[in-house]
Formats: C-alpha cells, structure tokens, sequence
C-alpha cells in the first residue's frame, strides 16, 4: 500500500469513528430509554399481577363452586339422553334385580328375628356394577362367538373342497 493510499484509508476510518461518535449518543440514549420502558412495563406487569392474584384469592371459593356445578346441565342432559337408550334402561333393570333381592333379604332377617327364630337368610352380596367391564365381556363373547363361526365355515369350506368330486 502507498503512503496516499494509507492516508485515504485513515482519513475515511476518522470520518466513520466521527460518524459513529455523533451517533453513539443517540443509540446509547435509546438504549436506555429501551431499558427503561422494559422496566416499567415489568413493574406495570408486577402490580397488575398483584392486582389480578388478590382479586383471584378473594374470590377463589365463588370461582370453584361455579366451576363445580358448570357442568350440572350436561349431566342431566347426559343421564336424560343416557336413561332414554334401551340398552342402559335394561341395564338398570338388571342391576335393580339385585336390590329386589336385598329388599327380600333384609325382610326376611328381619321376620326371623321378629318371631325369634335364628337368623339363616344370608347378607346381601354386592358387586360392583362394573357397566364397563360388563359391556367389554359381552363384546368379547359375541366376538369369540363370531369368530368361532367364521372358523367354522372355514372349515366346511376346506372339506368342501376336499370332497367336492371334479
């Protein structure tokens, strides 16, 4: 490099630090004036927090009751819908048979007892009404039940086959 090309390359690199002096004022100015709006939106965002969680805990009990019982409406309409399905009214009938028999038992205990005789009528025997399980039972067992069927006609049809004269 030649001496007047140094000189042009130092002059230019004094004309840029002179640009940049004139506007590092503003940017660091920006920068802070940046800094501290960030800051007052953090302590505007704190108070509103504050704000928010002591109207929350003062109200939190009226909150979850009436977000318990937002969904009363859709039970019923669900156990409406529900009771109104052939198969669930069986159901319950089915199930209502073991009260019957709980009925009858606690009766006969009781006119055993009455007339002083010694009590032979059993406890009543619960089991868990298990809908779920009940249904996935029976699914299984008209499955196995399709299944076996299927089986046997894969069966006749091999010796079918086999018997069938050509």
């Amino acid at each position: 490099m030649t001496a007047t090309e140094i000189e042009k390359a130092a002059e230019r690199v004094a004309k840029l630090k002179a640009q940049a002096e004139k506007l590092s004022t503003p940017l660091a100015d920006a920068q802070a004036e940046l800094e501290a709006a960030q800051e007052a939106e953090a302590t505007r965002r704190t108070e509103r927090g504050a704000v928010y969680d002591r109207q929350f805990a003062d109200t939190w009990r009226e909150r979850a009751e009436q977000a318990g019982s937002s969904g009363d409406d859709a039970k019923e309409r669900f156990m409406e819908t529900l009771s109104a399905e052939p198969w669930f009214a069986a159901y319950v009938e089915y199930r209502a048979a073991r009260h019957r028999r709980r009925h009858v038992l606690d009766e006969a205990q009781r006119a055993q007892r009455s007339i002083g005789e010694v009590v032979t009528a059993p406890e009543q025997r619960w089991y868990a009404a298990m809908i779920l399980d009940t249904i996935q039972s029976a699914v299984e067992d008209q499955a196995a039940q399709l299944g076996a069927e299927f089986s046997d006609e894969l069966k006749q049809a091999r010796e079918d086959h086999i018997s069938r004269k050509d």
